[in-house]
């Protein structure tokens, strides 16, 4: 199976292991124990099937939009570092954790760094939480950072892309397991048109525009 067959599974690989553990689990739990044991456990296993669902997505045809980055809600759209705005978003473990590229472009920077695990949510999980960032740039030469950060409860980030790598808008690069934030990171001549509080889909809702004339 090739790897761009392996992103499009509907579950996504990392959650099989998880899976299919919790359903030996229901399976000895029926023979030795109980029947509830064993029902409880097969709940368990949808749930966690359920987590690492990797839904297709259908990219809008507009040339000047970007996309989510990720499922879930807008916390925080603000001033960024390098002159153009962030749009934070907050994925709770019912959301979908596929990470999908906002934009078609080249991975041009793949940066992992170590940290805390305090809750996604917070204004300095950016800074001092376990993240990884890419940096995407489009055939215009316009340069997208995106940030995987842990949560409380997310402690492995996956990245499945590498440098060179050339993405697709809405295409799939990664995800966060249980509990996460995606940050997006717009250039200079882009701006966000989502709101704090507003709920999006990965790889298909329009959260940014190219700025025109």
């Amino acid at each position: 199976m090739t790897e761009e067959n392996r992103r499009r599974l509907p579950i996504a690989r990392e959650g099989w292991r998880y899976v299919a553990g919790l359903l030996i689990a229901a399976f000895l739990a029926g023979f030795l124990w109980s029947g509830i044991a064993a029902g409880t456990l097969v709940v368990l296993a949808c749930a966690v099937a359920a987590f690492f669902r990797n839904p297709e997505r259908t990219p809008p045809a507009d040339p000047t939009a970007v996309v989510a980055p990720a499922d879930g809600r807008v916390v925080a759209v603000a001033p960024g570092a390098c002159g153009g705005e962030v749009i934070r978003i907050f994925l709770s473990p019912l959301d979908v954790h596929i990470n999908r590229s906002p934009v078609a472009g080249e991975i041009r920077g793949i940066q992992y760094q170590k940290g805390r695990f305090v809750a996604a949510f917070r204004e300095d999980a950016s800074e001092v939480n376990e993240r990884n960032s890419l940096d995407i740039q489009t055939d215009a030469g316009e340069n997208f950072r995106v940030v995987q950060i842990a949560g409380v409860l997310a402690r492995r980030i996956v990245c499945w892309s590498r440098v060179g790598d050339r993405l697709p808008m809405g295409e799939r690069f990664g995800l966060i397991q249980f509990g996460s934030r995606t940050d997006l990171h717009l250039p200079e001549g882009f701006t966000a048109c989502c709101r704090v509080g507003d709920r999006v889909r990965g790889g298909e809702t329009i959260i940014a525009r190219k700025n025109q004339g």
